[in-house]
């Protein structure tokens, strides 16, 4: 299955920078996207060559194209500058724990989306699939979406009703674990989702679309050790 061209994401979350922070230094945009500086050079020449990005020769900013600033879709994507901002910091997280990172989305009444995602580096390590998709109330990712979004009973069944889950749970032991995530802020799912697989996940509904940030490790990961 193919998969979002990496080179171009990383050129429309520069683009989507410069909208936000007005001109830039190399350096500045390299940290803030998340690039090493020689990536993000390259970027930047082939954005400035296509008439996208200008380059102050004076002080050596750089800065949108006067067409480009006109392009309010650029300053409206909040969902795209989120995971722009988020994928650093994924990143560096997912080295550090060495697990799976993902950012997912809310894209209808009954699925969430792989937005972004960080992996480690490690030999053995689990990984995601672009852009796939897992009904609403799935993962610990749906469990947290839930909570965040405070909906009722009826609602939360209608979610769980269409998820295999890969070990038994019950409706009321997964009711429980939503009510527990609102109270602690975040939501686990240990091998209920995937058999042999723990997940933690945070949500947020301050955005809309919601958004989880959900971390995956298999239990013998330091991610998840005790």
């Amino acid at each position: 299955m193919t998969g979002p061209v990496r080179s171009v994401s990383q050129a429309f979350a520069i683009l989507r920078l410069l909208a936000d922070s007005g001109a830039l230094t190399l350096s500045d945009i390299a940290r803030l996207v998340g690039l090493s500086p020689s990536s993000c050079l390259n970027l930047l020449k082939t954005l400035v060559a296509e008439g996208a990005v200008e380059r102050d020769a004076r002080t050596k900013h750089y800065r949108l194209a006067q067409a480009w600033q006109a392009a309010e879709a650029l300053r409206d994507n909040r969902a795209a500058r989120l995971a722009d901002r988020a994928l650093p910091l994924m990143v560096r997280f997912a080295q550090d724990a060495e697990a799976a990172v993902g950012l997912w989305k809310v894209v209808s009444r009954d699925r969430i989306q792989l937005a972004v995602r960080a992996e480690s580096d490690a030999g053995m390590r689990l990984s995601l699939a672009d852009d796939q998709r897992q009904p609403l109330g799935g993962g610990a990712a749906g469990r947290a979406i839930a909570a965040v979004q405070d909906i009722d009973e009826a609602e939360l069944a209608r979610r769980y009703a269409p998820v295999r889950w890969q070990a038994e749970l019950p409706f009321d032991v997964y009711r429980q674990q939503v009510r527990d995530a609102a109270v602690r802020g975040f939501a686990i799912d240990r091998g209920f989702a995937h058999r042999g697989v723990s997940t933690v996940a945070v949500g947020s509904a301050a955005w809309r679309p919601a958004f989880a940030c959900r971390r995956r490790s298999s239990p013998g990961c330091a991610a998840m050790r005790r």
